[in-house]
């Protein structure tokens, strides 16, 4: 009698484990969420000073006060609530630079476009500026591009427009939707 019981426990024991062996799932994703709030950042950082490099040349330099990183989100992002002043460096030359400043940004990793809103200001190496409330930046192409309302600033005239598209250093730059044209005066 006491071996028939012993026997009904221990089969009952294993049964249990087998169980909870079989009812486990992997959910290290999951543990590794728990106490991070969906909207909150899985990071944080004061004072960034982000350099990105090709072939072991410096081509820009972001600077910011902070930085939240959201790289925990499916489409994963760094946001700047603070500003940032984004050097762009000349390919042949690390003297000659863009530089852009704005209020906010947001880099989006998976893509590496900054998005760049309020009081945006590029200034060129040959003393062109641009104003305008949002800008994109492509890393990857080297490419800056807006829709918004835009002043365009070169030595020789201001314009009005809607829209902007420039490679990096300005050589191809372009007002889109000018609204109004006009001349500097010496």
């Amino acid at each position: 009698m006491k071996n028939k019981s012993l026997h009904i426990i221990k089969n009952g024991v294993i049964a249990l484990a087998v169980t909870l062996f079989f009812s486990c799932k992997n959910n290290f994703q999951e543990v590794q969420k728990i106490g991070v709030s969906a909207n909150e950042p899985q990071g944080i950082a004061e004072k960034i000073n982000a350099k990105r490099t090709d072939s072991g040349r410096v081509v820009a330099n972001l600077i910011s006060k902070k930085m939240l990183d959201y790289g925990n989100r499916d489409f994963a992002y760094s946001e700047f609530p603070e500003g940032v002043i984004l050097h762009i460096y000349d390919g042949n030359n690390s003297k000659t630079k863009t530089t852009i400043v704005s209020d906010y940004a947001i880099l989006y990793s998976e893509t590496d476009v900054i998005d760049l809103q309020g009081n945006v200001i590029i200034a060129t190496s040959q003393k062109d500026s641009l104003f305008a409330e949002q800008l994109y930046f492509d890393q990857n192409k080297e490419w800056l591009f807006t829709n918004s309302a835009v002043t365009y600033k070169s030595k020789d005239y201001i314009t009005h427009g809607n829209g902007f598209d420039s490679n990096r250093d300005f050589s191809k730059a372009e007002v889109l939707e000018i609204k109004g044209t006009f001349a500097v005066s010496e």
